[in-house]
């Protein structure tokens, strides 16, 4: 069987589907292809989605937990783990099911299979069905997305040793864990499991948990994550693991490690993710990779192949959902003809813990590390009237700033809810504001938001809930 089209995409994750349901809205016949029955991808069906239904488990858990110094007492929580993984699946399904629509709708030809490159217009696609089908393209785009990464060396083949898509599955709750890595999905999934009741130990080789974001920031964070967990073990590496059938044991090597070799029920490894740019024939097109495995694109997305375009992971850093849309918006505005370029000022990135940490921009280290001249503005959540009738003061909220212009250059955030209100700061930095945009931009009280008006107060010396020596 063949089918002709102008527009396949490979993958139907964040960027696939976005780049396929935008080509069909703009009057071109899309095929998009997938193994799985629905489009979304990791993120729906093992990362984004499954993660923030349930850390939101865990924060009505450890939020029961707090209520009892309100007066409040719920009593110990009696958790049901087959009703939890219904809930979970639920919104997979619910949301993924609902992206199957939308494909139908927009008369979206969807192929349950693996596509692999023939030549530079044509794909063979291995059909879940066991059939083949060939596909011939005018145009391609790329999104194949990304693998969890494994330890070189160290990987062994046992239930008992997990990735951020069997942790997800959420099979039991081991009662000792370990997970390696303190970046942001072995942040996030030490949360879920810790307030599930599981003795969570982190050990992270880096001096500091989440190395891209500001230090400032993060010890905000660090000292809740450090209430919840176990041990949190930083400039810290394993150098064995050993399968002991019901346990595994584990060496680690740090100078703040005080029992070298230690047993655990399960081990979480997350220390990041790599393209997957293998085993679907590029050696068939012109399309190039880079030393890191990351497809080589222009700023329309376009590869070395005048025939293909690629987003998401594929092309490298950040490695996230909404980056890849916006990729692949581009390359179907390009494919079409249109003058656009994948040129963004701000990227937010959130993590998504409690509480939550969330930037845009260029973060203060960065600034210091490029020797670029900022001046910073920070207000502390223990002066938000909001921040306080919730009782979630450890919080804060900072604008970096290009001192001889004013404009805002980055905008972090760490408090509860900081991952919704950092859309806020990524518009400010996208529209070149200054910081007098948002220190006159009337925010509603009491509200967390207010603190981005805060804050650009304060830059002036003259916040109304917080006193600080004039500097202008």
């Amino acid at each position: 069987m063949s089918t002709q089209t102008q527009l396949a995409v490979i993958g139907g994750g964040p960027g696939g589907y976005a780049a396929a349901f935008l080509a069909a809205d703009l009057g071109m016949q899309v095929t998009l292809i997938d193994m799985e029955k629905n489009p979304g991808g990791v993120c729906l069906y093992r990362g984004c989605i499954p993660s923030k239904a349930l850390l939101h488990v865990a924060k009505l858990i450890n939020e029961a937990e707090e209520a009892k110094k309100w007066g409040v007492d719920f009593g110990e929580p009696k958790i049901d783990m087959a009703k939890l993984r219904d809930f979970k699946n639920g919104v997979v399904n619910k949301l993924t099911g609902g992206l199957g629509q939308l494909a139908k709708q927009r008369k979206v030809n969807f192929i349950n299979g693996r596509a692999t490159f023939v030549n530079s217009n044509t794909l063979s696609v291995a059909k879940t069905d066991g059939t083949t089908e060939e596909v011939v393209y005018e145009k391609a785009i790329l999104a194949t997305g990304s693998v969890p990464t494994k330890i070189p060396g160290l990987s062994i083949d046992s239930p008992r040793v997990m990735d951020s898509t069997s942790a997800l599955e959420l099979n039991d709750i081991p009662k000792r864990l370990l997970v390696i890595g303190g970046g942001y999905i072995g942040l996030e999934l030490s949360t879920v499991y810790a307030s599930l009741g599981s003795e969570v130990t982190v050990v992270e080789m880096l001096p500091g948990l989440l190395p891209g974001a500001d230090r400032d920031m993060v010890a905000v964070l660090e000292r809740r994550v450090k209430s919840l967990m176990k041990n949190v073990f930083t400039e810290t590496k394993v150098v064995d693991l050993k399968d002991n059938g019901d346990s595994v044991t584990v060496k680690l090597e740090g100078a703040k490690v005080t029992e070298p070799e230690q047993t655990f029920d399960k081990v979480l490894i997350s220390i990041g993710r790599r393209p997957v740019t293998t085993g679907f024939g590029l050696e068939n097109t012109k399309v190039k990779v880079n030393e890191r495995g990351f497809v080589i694109t222009d700023k329309t997305m376009k590869t070395d192949d005048a025939s293909i375009y690629a987003i998401g992971d594929i092309v490298g850093n950040p490695m996230l959902a909404h980056k890849a849309s916006a990729e692949g918006k581009v390359a179907v505005e390009a494919i079409l003809g249109h003058k656009v370029a994948f040129e963004p000022n701000a990227i937010p990135a959130v993590v998504f813990t409690d509480p939550e940490l969330a930037w845009a921009g260029i973060t203060e280290n960065e600034a210091r590390e490029k020797g670029i001249k900022v001046e910073v503005a920070k207000f502390p959540w223990g002066a938000s009237g909001r921040a306080t009738t919730l009782d979630r003061n450890d919080g804060m909220t900072k604008l970096i700033v290009e001192p001889e212009t004013e404009r805002i250059l980055g905008v972090a955030i760490v408090g509860v809810g900081a991952g919704d209100m950092i859309a806020e700061g990524t518009l400010a930095i996208e529209m070149g504001a200054v910081v007098k945009d948002l220190e006159l931009t009337i925010h509603p009280h009491p509200t967390l938001s207010e603190t981005m008006m805060f804050a650009a107060e304060l830059y002036y010396g003259h916040a109304t809930d917080m006193y600080r020596p004039k500097r202008k």
